[in-house]
């Protein structure tokens, strides 16, 4: 299928090209159609050629060690991808799957190496590309290293749920104790024998107070529910955190063992060689 020449003017990577130059590029290029969920290609394939999405989009995801995904990015139409390989020669450093049906523009390694001799204004383009991709990539790992649960929940409370936490922590405090203690006793004097020149206002068995004291039970207790409620949420995250430490401390204490399998193979092979030359 024929590439229109027009549709490469919004193309970040091509506008330092002119009108013939895009004429020729899209002369180049190949369009191909793919489906949902088709693989275009997998993370340490090589790369033999760029991609610009036409229509549709684009998933641009690694596996960490886990094996879970995470995702790096979303392209669509006139965004390009693959540009890193084409140019450094080394495998794909990510495996991309359409998110939509798609329609891609295909540019192959020579095409590109050529355009970018011609016009050597294309490669601070590039270059300007893959320094976004690199930010983007930058901040994706500063939110996936080992968080603080306290900062990571406290970002994420409400007014109401602050207050909430507030009132659980008060009323399970000495002070909180005393304050009841104090005005239960001055309510059942006022009420009995009277005191402070103050007459009767809930006299024996006390109905008042004990509404006043059913609601405040009421009420705490839902505050108290309430807290457990976002701690419980808070104990979720603290799983999640872990469970992410403990797979990098895996890895890294792997990686340990393959360092010191090395250094022992190049002391055996030193050790091997010292006792040739002895003989």
């Amino acid at each position: 299928m024929p590439v229109e020449a027009a549709f490469l003017e919004g193309v970040e990577l091509f506008r330092a090209l002119d009108d013939e130059d895009r004429r020729n590029l899209a002369g180049s290029m190949d369009l191909r159609l793919a489906a949902k969920d088709d693989i275009l290609f997998h993370q340490g394939d090589a790369g033999d050629s760029l991609f610009v999405v036409h229509t549709g989009m684009v998933e641009l995801f690694v596996k960490d060690h886990a094996g879970q995904e995470i995702s790096l990015h979303h392209v669509g139409p006139r965004d390009a991808f693959g540009e890193l390989s084409l140019l450094d020669g080394r495998p794909r450093t990510a495996t991309a799957r359409v998110a939509e049906d798609a329609e891609l523009m295909i540019l192959g390694r020579t095409e590109l190496l050529a355009l970018v001799r011609k016009t050597p204004d294309m490669a601070l383009d590039i270059l300007s590309h893959m320094s976004q991709e690199t930010r983007r990539a930058d901040e994706l790992l500063r939110s996936r290293v080992s968080r603080n649960v306290n900062l990571e929940v406290e970002e994420k409370l409400t007014a109401f749920e602050r207050v909430a936490d507030w009132i659980s922590i008060f009323s399970g405090s000495m002070l909180f104790l005393i304050l009841n203690t104090v005005w239960f006793g001055a309510w059942i004097l006022i009420n009995t024998v009277g005191i402070f020149g103050l007459r009767q206002f809930d006299p024996f068995p006390f109905g008042l107070l004990t509404m006043i004291v059913s609601l405040e039970a009421i009420f705490l207790s839902i505050f108290v529910l309430i807290s457990q409620n976002r701690q419980a949420s808070k104990d979720r995250v603290r799983s999640d955190i872990e469970y992410e430490v403990n797979v990098k401390a895996e890895m890294e204490v792997a990686h340990l063992h393959e360092k010191l399998d090395r250094i022992a193979d190049q002391i055996a092979e030193r050790l091997s060689r010292l006792e040739r030359k002895g003989m």
